[in-house]
């Protein structure tokens, strides 16, 4: 197990420089990329992120686009039962749980905001199923807000650098937002994610072509490449 010091001292600024300009040959997070094809609503993305639930990016993106197809706004969803929800979502992981979640949140937004989402993040919450981490994105990539999505890659990313010393995502978040400049809280889930897929692998890391390695502690890693 490797622990190294950092040989030199956390820039977060040249690190999110070099970490951008990495991932820049790889696909963007499904949320991000959904939202450049013009699914940018608060609603579609609250959606398109329960959808993306323990589901694999290149899964949720045609999902939710599938969805979308047949309906995108909370009127229409609401028209759908969950047994049409669940066929148009087949292909996300536990599609059967989350179709009967959607169609109250889109009845519910109906009912109680005319139909429009609004940016907020205790209505957000009060959805069930939905916790900080889609609350933030929605919050983020929907609505501009500075707000920080923290999932598996941004937790063990930023704690292998040693720059958050966190057990569980939700105290790396607190971390984050104590400590990370407000410019990069939307970033970094945006870089993070295809970072830790492809170059900061959770196995076998790729240490040796890391562009970031010298301000890396290498937390906890094993057997690099």
């Amino acid at each position: 197990m490797s622990s190294e010091p950092p040989k030199e001292p956390f820039d977060v600024d040249e690190v999110m420089r070099r970490v951008r300009d990495a991932v820049r040959p790889y696909p963007k997070p499904a949320l991000f990329a959904l939202a450049d094809q013009g699914f940018t609503t608060p609603f579609e993305q609250l959606i398109a992120c329960i959808i993306s639930i323990r589901t694999r990016d290149e899964v949720t993106e045609p999902t939710a686009r599938e969805l979308f197809r047949h309906a995108r706004t909370p009127a229409e969803l609401s028209r759908m039962t969950p047994a049409e929800i669940d066929r148009w979502i087949g292909k996300s992981t536990y599609h059967q749980a989350k179709a009967p979640q959607i169609r109250p949140i889109a009845r519910r937004i109906l009912d109680e905001h005319a139909g429009e989402l609004p940016c907020d993040d205790d209505v957000l919450r009060s959805f069930e199923g939905v916790g900080p981490k889609c609350a933030n994105l929605v919050l983020a990539i929907a609505c501009g807000r500075p707000r920080i999505a923290v999932d598996t890659h941004v937790h063990r990313v930023t704690n292998r650098w040693g720059y958050v010393r966190a057990r569980t995502p939700e105290q790396t978040l607190a971390v984050l937002e104590a400590k990370l400049p407000k410019r990069y809280w939307i970033e970094i889930n945006r870089v993070l994610i295809p970072f830790g897929k492809h170059i900061c692998t959770a196995q076998h890391p790729r240490c040796s072509t890391c562009p970031v390695r010298e301000f890396c502690a290498q937390v906890g890693v094993i057997q690099p490449r």
